[in-house]
């Protein structure tokens, strides 16, 4: 004869007089369960998933914990990556004049070498620049290869001819200079030098350095010049390979009256730069337009490479609260050995006890993404407001240089989406094996375990 449950209390009875977890249908009932028969509904199988999690409360909070604390860390990580990530590369980008360069055909060839090629219209490359609805600001520059020369010796640097009133709002110079003034458009045979190659030179503000470039013909131009401002990045190595000077200045000294050798144009955030490149590709189908990613070897590299710290990082997390959440689910699975012997006599069937302890590992799963994802929000959404302090780290490498002193912290919606649904989805495989563990296990045999 099938064991019968006896419907009109919290917990049913079995005819022997034990207790069930399977709560009653109806009062005044009477369910006779054959053990082919069984039918439950998916709402009750959560039912009684959600009510076994309670029987062992401090089980299912420590689950609960391993996985919040988990998943509030790669948040945490995730902020800290995504602020670092938009003022180093916000503040490269300033550096650089703006997030795209436009430069004249074949000059992607000869860029290791920084080769005058002038653009054909300057003005226009630039009108078309701004035509584009993200574009803030464009303007024209002059690069080269060069060097600056004082009485303690002759170095080896870039020179930057820059329209400085154009520059200046969207620019990093402008916000950085420890002594002296920044540049104007009309200066001439002035520079503006960084704090590493003032240093460097043994000059100061108002002292003539020798400024050294290669014209549009490949001769020398030499021309000695007055120091009108220092500027400071905290990276000495960084300030000692740039100076700068106006425009109109570098077009006389290069010998390219009018002309620049690329334009520069600024958006408001890093990160967007594809579809305005695609845009000005197709406006400007002679002219060669990059991303300031593609300019610059060293940026890929370190964005490479924080992919993968982030990477390495976020799996050993999920690692260790998986194998939380598996430690704890066998250790379920051990005590309530006997109550599985009792559900399978009951009528049970292998697929459904499995099926309840996945419910039961994915309810986990649930609680703790909830309380993690509040807890990781609270804790993102505070330092995006107020920031963390990380000092000055300038003298490690000129990307943390970038960073300044302070990060505010970021992360995207899909990013958080993203995390809550991969742990989710770790918490329920990691259910899988007990669950699996479970569902073997003979009534006979189980009913009889102490």
């Amino acid at each position: 004869m099938a064991p019968t449950l006896e419907v009109g209390g919290d917990l049913a009875h079995n005819e022997g007089g034990a207790r069930s977890p399977w709560p009653r249908w109806g009062a005044g009932q009477r369910t006779r369960v054959g053990i082919h028969h069984w039918e439950v509904s998916m709402g009750m199988f959560l039912k009684m998933a959600w009510r076994n999690l309670w029987r062992n409360w401090r089980r299912t909070v420590i689950a609960v914990i391993a996985i919040s604390l988990g998943l509030a860390m790669l948040l945490f990580f995730d902020g800290i990556m995504g602020g670092s990530t938009q003022a180093m590369y916000g503040n490269l980008v300033k550096l650089q004049g703006g997030n795209i360069k436009i430069h004249a055909p074949g000059y992607k060839e000869k860029a290791s070498r920084m080769p005058l090629l002038p653009l054909a219209d300057a003005e226009t490359v630039v009108q078309a620049a701004l035509g584009q609805p993200d574009v803030v600001a464009a303007s024209r520059r002059i690069v080269t290869g060069g060097m600056v020369g004082s009485r303690a010796g002759t170095f080896p640097l870039t020179i930057y001819g820059i329209e400085p009133e154009l520059e200046a709002p969207v620019g990093l110079m402008a916000g950085k200079i420890s002594a002296g003034r920044y540049l104007a458009a009309e200066d001439e045979d002035q520079v503006l030098i960084g704090q590493g190659l003032a240093e460097q030179l043994e000059v100061g503000v108002g002292d003539r350095v020798t400024l050294v470039g290669r014209a549009t013909h490949e001769q020398m131009r030499r021309r000695t010049m007055t120091v009108v401002g220092i500027y400071d990045l905290g990276f000495a190595e960084m300030e000692k390979g740039m100076v700068y000077v106006s425009l109109a200045e570098a077009q006389a000294l290069f010998d390219l009256r009018d002309s620049a050798t690329e334009v520069v144009a600024s958006l408001p955030t890093v990160g967007k730069e594809q579809p305005v490149i695609d845009a000005l590709r197709a406006a400007l189908p002679h002219y060669e337009v990059d991303s300031w990613i593609t300019a610059e070897a060293a940026v890929q590299q370190t964005l490479g490479t924080k992919d993968q710290v982030m990477g390495l990082f976020g799996l050993v997390v999920l690692l260790v609260a998986g194998v939380g959440i598996l430690n704890l689910m066998l250790m379920a699975v051990f005590e309530r050995t006997r109550e599985i012997g009792v559900l399978g006599a009951m009528g049970l069937k292998r697929r459904e006890t499995m099926l309840l302890f996945l419910l039961e590992g994915l309810l986990i799963g649930v609680l703790g993404v909830l309380a993690g994802g509040a807890l990781g929000g609270l804790i993102v959404g505070y330092f995006g407001r107020v920031g963390m302090y990380f000092g000055n780290f300038g003298d490690y490498s000129p990307m943390v240089a970038l960073l300044g002193d302070r990060v505010y912290f970021e992360v995207g919606l899909v990013r958080l989406l993203g995390r809550c649904l991969t742990v989710l989805t770790i918490a329920t495989l990691a259910a899988l094996y007990p669950a699996w563990q479970a569902s073997r296990q003979e009534p006979a045999e189980a009913l009889h375990h102490v």
